[in-house]
C-alpha cells in the first residue's frame, strides 16, 4: 500500500515440538510430496466457486477506525465455463492515510492464499525448521523466501505449516514482497492465512488476518485487514483429484483462527 500524505517480515521464532531429527533425504521427500499435493489443491480450487470478503481499516492513535475499504465479490463461472469475479458490494472507500495499489491487488489474489506447487518450489529457498503441534494438528514447519525476484511479480516470504498426514499447507505466516519502482514508498503487512478442509480432502484458504503498523517515511499507520473465503462449492463434478500415497476420508478439521 502507498501512503497518501503508501500494505514488509521478521520470521517468527518459536519452540518446535521435540521430535526425531529428519535426514535431508526425508526432508526432500516431504517437500516433493507436499509440493505435489499443493499442485493438486491449486487445480481443484480452480473448479470451485466461493465468496471473498476483503476489508482493510486504518486506525487512529486510540485504536478507533478512521478509514475503511471493503469489497465483497463472488468467484463464479460464466455460462460458457469461464472463471470470473463478480463484485457484490463495494461501498465508497473512506481510506485517507493509505492507498490500495496494484501490488496489494496482486497480493490479495495470489500471495495471501499462498500455494507452493511443484512448478513454483524451485523459485524459493525452503528450509525445514522442525515439527510443531498447531491446534492438535501435527505440522512440518518450513521457512520460505524467494531466491530472486523479477519486476512485476509478487512473492511470499515467511513460514508455512504443512499437515504431517495430508501434506498440504494449513497455515502461512509472513508477508508479500517483490521488486518495487524506485522512489516508491510502499509497505506490506505481516499476515496469517488459515486453511480448512473442504469436502474432506482439500485444504482451502478460508481466513486471512493482518494486524500491523505500516511504517512509511513520513507516517506510521496501524491497520487491520481481513479476507474471508466462504461458501465453497464445486462447479465441475467430473473433476477427480487423486493424492498419491493417501486414502482420503470424509473428515473435516481445521486450525483455530485467532
Amino acid at each position: 500500500m502507498r501512503n497518501t500524505l503508501i500494505l514488509g517480515l521478521a520470521l517468527v521464532g518459536g519452540c518446535f515440538a521435540a521430535d526425531r531429527e529428519l535426514s535431508q533425504p526425508e526432508i526432500d521427500n516431504i517437500m516433493r510430496k507436499f509440493a505435489a499435493k499443493e499442485s493438486e489443491f491449486a487445480k481443484a480450487r480452480e473448479n470451485y466457486t466461493y465468496r471473498q470478503t476483503y476489508r482493510i481499516m486504518t486506525l487512529d492513535a486510540g485504536g478507533a477506525t478512521d478509514g475503511k475499504h471493503e469489497m465483497v465479490s463472488d468467484i463464479i463461472f460464466t455460462g460458457d465455463g469461464k472463471r470470473t469475479e463478480r463484485v457484490v458490494r463495494a461501498p465508497v472507500s473512506t481510506l485517507e492515510r493509505i492507498q490500495i495499489t496494484a501490488e496489494d491487488e496482486q497480493d490479495l489474489r495470489s500471495v495471501q492464499p499462498f500455494v507452493l506447487t511443484t512448478a513454483d518450489i524451485d523459485l524459493y529457498y525452503v528450509r525445514y525448521l522442525g515439527k510443531e503441534l498447531l491446534d492438535e494438528i501435527g505440522c512440518y514447519v518450513f521457512a520460505v523466501k524467494p531466491k530472486k525476484m523479477e519486476p512485476g511479480k509478487r512473492y511470499y516470504t515467511g513460514i508455512v505449516y504443512v499437515d504431517d498426514k495430508d501434506l498440504q499447507i494449513v497455515k502461512t505466516y509472513g508477508r508479500a514482497t517483490g521488486v518495487l519502482k524506485k522512489n516508491t514508498d510502499q509497505q506490506f503487512p505481516k499476515f496469517e492465512t488459515y486453511r480448512e478442509q473442504i469436502d474432506g480432502k482439500y485444504w482451502f484458504p478460508t481466513y486471512t488476518v493482518a494486524n500491523d503498523t505500516l511504517r512509511f517515511s513520513n507516517d506510521a499507520v496501524p491497520i487491520r485487514m481481513t479476507v474471508k473465503y466462504e461458501d465453497y462449492k464445486q462447479f465441475k463434478s467430473d473433476i477427480t483429484i487423486k493424492f498419491e500415497d493417501t486414502e482420503q476420508k470424509p473428515e473435516t478439521k481445521q486450525p483455530k483462527k485467532p
